[in-house]
């Protein structure tokens, strides 16, 4: 039986689209068969991270209105044979989605794979909640600022109270927090929180923390998953992610600050 992760947060444009298709990406990468699938129907970004818009033929909805099979809506990605993207519907409406079409789906996943990764919208509308319902693990993604921890506060309640383990008695879902677009110059001026507050607030064991980064921005723009550039900061981070997820011990990076030498002042080093 699969694994059910789901990458969340209260607040919009954190990085959930991002560190979704970079945790399965990893995931794949380390010899797991793994799905991600979009819930924001409507929207739908994840195609364009993981660069597979234009082979969209089937979506989600279709599969749960029985219109496609799974088979006929998942799409390979072309750089890991153990990577299938479930892509979401850009002209349906939330609605389209049901607790009992997004089980069957998850259900016949499970039967296949060992990770399914959940990238949900965001807030607490339907579509946010159907993607949490059915979960074993959470991510919770956060930027280092108060609204958006407040936001990510308010998604723990939910967590806790609305998921199937939860009306289950079952055993509570795993949460784990991850930060991202941090700066550690930018918090040493106070214009941040520091991990250690955003810690403090929510008390979530810490997943990792990515750094702001142009490396995000170039390879969301590039449909690659940033995680596949490990020269850059961001692909990096998220590369340890994944191995802490799986159970390595791997210490925290891009956390304190480190001021710049005269020479990589100079040269931008």
């Amino acid at each position: 039986m699969a694994r059910i992760i789901v990458v969340t947060s209260g607040k919009g444009g954190v990085g959930k689209t991002t560190t979704s298709a970079a945790i399965a990406m990893g995931l794949a990468k380390k010899g797991h068969r793994t799905a991600v699938i979009d819930f924001d129907v409507g929207l739908r970004n994840l195609d364009l991270i993981m660069g597979c818009e234009r082979r969209v033929v089937y979506d989600f909805v279709n599969v749960i209105n029985e219109e496609a099979s799974i088979n006929q809506a998942l799409i390979r990605d072309k750089r890991s044979e153990n990577l299938f993207i479930l892509p979401a519907s850009q002209t349906r409406d939330k609605d389209s989605l049901t607790k009992e079409g997004v089980g069957r789906v998850l259900g016949a996943l499970s039967e296949t794979f060992d990770y399914v990764v959940c990238d949900s919208p965001a807030g607490i509308e339907k579509g946010a909640t159907l993607a949490m319902y059915y979960a074993d693990d959470a991510i919770i993604v956060t930027n280092p600022e108060v609204s958006s921890v407040r936001d990510s506060d308010r998604m723990l309640g939910i967590l806790a109270s609305k998921s199937r383990r939860a009306e289950t008695a079952a055993e509570p879902i795993k949460e784990y927090l991850l930060l991202t677009r941090y700066s550690p110059e930018r918090v040493r001026l106070g214009e941040m929180l520091s991990v250690n507050d955003v810690q403090e607030i929510l008390s979530l064991h810490l997943l990792g923390v990515i750094p702001d980064s142009k490396a995000v921005l170039n390879a969301s723009n590039a449909g690659t998953p940033v995680i596949l550039d490990d020269k850059s900061d961001a692909g990096q981070a998220y590369a340890d992610v994944v191995a802490r997820y799986l159970g390595e011990e791997v210490p925290h990076r891009f956390i304190e600050f480190q001021k710049r030498t005269l020479f990589g002042r100079l040269f931008g080093g």
